[in-house]
This record gives C-alpha cells, sequence and structure tokens, in this order.
C-alpha cells in the first residue's frame, strides 16, 4: 500500500530526475574528446553526442598512393573518439542515477 501522497512525491522525484538528465545531456553534448590514430598522425574530435566536429590529417600520412590506409585510420580515430564520448556519457549519468543501470538511458 502506498501511503497518501506516495504516489504523487514518486512522480515529482521522476520528473525532478528526468529534468537533470535532461540538463546533464545538453551539457555533455558541449564537451568534446579526441582521439588519434598513426601515432598521432590521425586526430578525430567529436561531441558528447559522437557527432564528429573535427578531423585533423598530418600531411604526411596524405599518401595518394595509400588511401586505404588512410581511410583506416580515418575510421579508427573516429571510433575510438566516439567510443570515448559514450563512456563519458556513461560515467556522468552513473554519477546522477548513483550507479543505477536504467534501460533507454544510455
Amino acid at each position: 500500500m502506498i501511503p497518501r501522497g506516495g504516489m504523487g512525491n514518486l512522480v515529482k522525484q521522476a520528473q525532478k530526475m528526468q529534468q537533470k538528465m535532461l540538463k546533464m545531456q545538453e551539457e555533455l553534448a558541449e564537451r568534446q574528446v579526441s582521439a588519434q590514430a598513426g601515432g598521432g598522425m590521425v586526430e578525430a574530435t567529436v561531441n558528447g553526442r559522437g557527432e564528429l566536429m573535427a578531423l585533423r590529417l598530418d600531411q604526411e600520412v596524405v599518401d595518394p598512393q595509400d588511401v586505404d590506409m588512410l581511410c583506416d585510420l580515418v575510421i579508427a580515430s573516429v571510433r575510438e573518439a566516439q567510443r570515448r564520448a559514450q563512456e563519458m556519457m556513461q560515467e556522468e549519468m552513473g554519477k546522477l542515477t548513483g550507479g543505477m543501470s536504467i534501460p533507454g538511458l544510455m
């Protein structure tokens, strides 16, 4: 049996948590993380949503005779940057939820 007013308080708490999570997601979307590949010759920067924001290529890595290697390095740096952004999001959400895993949040 839920005490009188208990359900209303529970709903209010859930709404507050939802607002905090939305605010945190917005703040994290503004953060950027970077990852490098090829010994630093390729660097990808993504935001907290995992969207590619910048890509830096050292001149030495741009070899018209080996475009496949350049593509592999770009893919590797973007994937790692996206993984780091996801990790950052999970870490921050974990702080908000007290480490509790809530399905559909992340």
